[in-house]
């Protein structure tokens, strides 16, 4: 069969098949767990995980490649032709009978929406996910570097995310710009209503990243300058500069001195 790639799904496959044996090795899959892949592709990474896990729930948007997923008969696989955007959350999880573990090779153009849409989930264990390489330097970036971002404090509050490996493009079919990474986060702390303002409070801060704290502040919930100014609390750095626990102190401090939830919506 041919097949033509479509470069709006960012479909860049896996060639190397010690990689697809290292990325079910770096998510730890056994054979009780039960695994949510997103973008199945053709089904090089679907099969091997089929391999080692208890179930496999595979989404694929494209549905061209029906022909390639379905010839793999594999019984215990479930593969839906959807958006996995689109899907609520708790539509996904119906086929999970508890917890399970989130492995993909992911797109560029949707890696943090996908991100930020199953940290918000109460049953996922672990992501491990192929990113580019800037994206998962972002990922595990620390306070004070340059790379230190929204989606790393969104990460980092939930674990500790690390890179497993380096991934050099030549490994893709077709072969993408730049090199990609292995990343892990295993999940520590639950997603409730409290993780939601944090999100929304991390968003307007890094929204300028030129513009101190209190000026994002100021700008994103509407208020006066003076009024923020009574938090006790150094608002004149920038985002980069705190680290996730201060995040958590600065929306407990909006709320109980101020009285102010962060009504902001996370951005997509």
């Amino acid at each position: 069969m041919k097949f033509n790639f479509k470069k709006k799904f960012g479909q860049n496959f896996i060639s190397d098949k010690n990689l697809l044996k290292s990325i079910c090795d770096d998510a730890e899959i056994c054979s009780e767990d039960e695994v949510l892949e997103i973008g199945a592709g053709m089904g090089a990474l679907t099969k091997e995980i089929s391999v080692h896990a208890k179930k496999v729930v595979a989404y694929e948007i494209d549905e061209e490649l029906k022909p390639y997923l379905q010839l793999m008969e594999l019984k215990n696989l479930i593969l839906h032709f959807e958006d996995a955007l689109k899907k609520p959350l708790s539509d996904i999880e119906k086929d999970f009978e508890n917890g399970y573990k989130l492995v993909a090779n992911l797109p560029y153009y949707i890696t943090s929406p996908l991100i930020f849409k199953f940290l918000q989930s109460t049953k996922i264990q672990s992501i491990t996910i192929m990113v580019q390489k800037e994206v998962g330097e972002r990922i595990v970036a620390k306070c004070g570097n340059k790379n230190y971002g929204s989606l790393s404090v969104c990460c980092q509050y939930f674990g500790q995310p690390k890179i497993m490996r380096k991934v050099p493009k030549t490994v893709f079919n077709p072969q993408p710009d730049v090199d990609s990474c292995i990343v892990r986060l295993d999940i520590e702390n639950k997603f409730d209503e409290s993780v939601d303002k944090l999100f929304k409070l991390v968003r307007i801060c890094f929204k300028s990243r030129r513009k101190t704290v209190l000026n994002n502040l100021a700008e994103g919930l509407n208020l006066n300058k003076t009024t923020i100014a009574k938090l006790p609390f150094d608002l004149n750095q920038r985002a980069e500069q705190l680290s996730v626990q201060q995040f958590i102190v600065l929306e407990k401090l909006l709320h109980n001195y101020l009285g102010q939830d962060v009504k902001v919506p996370i951005e997509q």
